[in-house]
């Protein structure tokens, strides 16, 4: 991987990754169209940590309030000095540790698949279309009426089954999570608030232990453009977050839903005339 490579993947990271339109296969299919080459799942990975750090700059108050609010309802602590486990920021804190687990247990079980067979250009061309048209549905037909409030134990585990599927490219992180919110009911900018706080833990999760395999030589990274790719993801990411959430409160996910389903096209007419191979040759 180039200079010029990294820049144009970091900054399709940050535009992507808050987006429903799922950022891995973005860099999936861009990194092949610039480079011949898949940038691979540890690139990925690392990438990530980028944008998931620019949801720590624009959620900060949230996240110190949740992380030490749950700390405090922890029953360690001397029940005279314990917070109530009801009190909504410390639910809210179990919420995010219990719909992360899908994600981190399915993530190890699958892992080579996830590095391999799960990043065939034709199975991105049917997850874009197929969860493009399911965030279509569940965002008309749905209702609006829960907030992060009355978010319950089973929306939880609902939420953290519909990110897993997001190590699937194509499917998208935010738009699994946020179908899966919009088909129980929780408003747009609910559904996207709490799509990025769960996401954290996961992503931070999966860079780091990708840079660890990097260091024990399982995977194979260049250190140089990585790193600027994971910085420019950080700076759009953090612009993209900004502005997602005032477009979620007054606008429909519509617009995505036909950049889905037009992406996909076009990208099986790639495939079919042979621009883009389902299984391209990884970055190192």
């Amino acid at each position: 991987m180039n200079w010029f490579d990294a820049i144009v993947l970091g900054i399709v990271q940050g535009l992507t990754e808050f987006l429903p339109i799922s950022s891995s296969a973005h860099l999936r299919i861009v990194g092949e169209l610039i480079g011949s080459e898949d940038p691979g799942a540890a690139f990925t990975a690392i990438t990530q940590l980028g944008t998931e750090a620019a949801v720590l700059v624009v959620f900060w108050k949230d996240i110190v309030r949740i992380i030490s609010r749950w700390a405090r309802a922890l029953p360690v602590r001397p029940p005279s000095q314990r917070l109530s486990s009801a009190d909504p920021d410390a639910r809210m804190g179990w919420m995010i540790i219990i719909g992360s687990l899908p994600i981190g247990i399915l993530g190890l079980l699958l892992e080579n698949w996830i590095d391999t067979s799960f990043r065939n250009l034709w199975i991105t061309v049917v997850m874009l279309a197929v969860f493009g048209l399911l965030l279509g549905w569940a965002d008309a037909a749905c209702v609006q009426r829960k907030k992060l409030t009355d978010l319950t134990w089973p929306n939880a585990i609902s939420f953290g089954f519909a990110q897993a599927l997001a190590l699937i490219p194509g499917v998208s992180r935010s738009g699994g999570t946020i179908t899966m919110g919009r088909f129980l009911g929780y408003t747009r900018e609910a559904a996207a608030r709490y799509s990025f706080l769960l996401a954290m833990p996961a992503v931070f999760a999966s860079g780091l232990y990708k840079v660890v395999k990097v260091f024990t030589g399982d995977n194979q990274v260049v250190w140089g453009p990585t790193i600027v790719a994971t910085i420019l993801a950080f700076v759009v990411g953090w612009a993209c977050i900004v502005w997602f959430l005032k477009l979620v409160s007054t606008k429909s996910y519509k617009p995505f839903v036909w950049y889905r389903i037009v992406l996909a096209i076009v990208v099986a007419v790639l495939l079919g005339t042979g621009v883009l191979t389902a299984m391209g040759t990884v970055a190192a």
